[in-house]
């Protein structure tokens, strides 16, 4: 069906599962090492989160201010 403007409606356009999937694949990860590394970024966070006052802090005023006020 089309709108008056002349456009397709988002809910008449389909296509199969097979063909969606085929250009929308996931890139897998080649070897565990992903499974088990985490970026420096992800482990400053979470020294953060495991500290208290650091974890409180960075809900007010953000991660950054909150690691470097108590991490350096």
């Amino acid at each position: 069906p089309k709108e008056p403007s002349g456009s397709l409606r988002a809910d008449s356009i389909k296509i199969k599962k097979e063909v969606a999937n085929a250009f929308v694949k996931r890139k897998k990860r080649s070897s565990l090492y992903f499974e088990y590394y985490k970026s420096p970024m992800e482990q400053m966070h979470e020294h953060c989160e495991n500290y208290p006052p650091c974890d409180y802090l960075s809900d007010q005023v953000g991660f950054a201010l909150a690691y470097n006020r108590f991490f350096g």
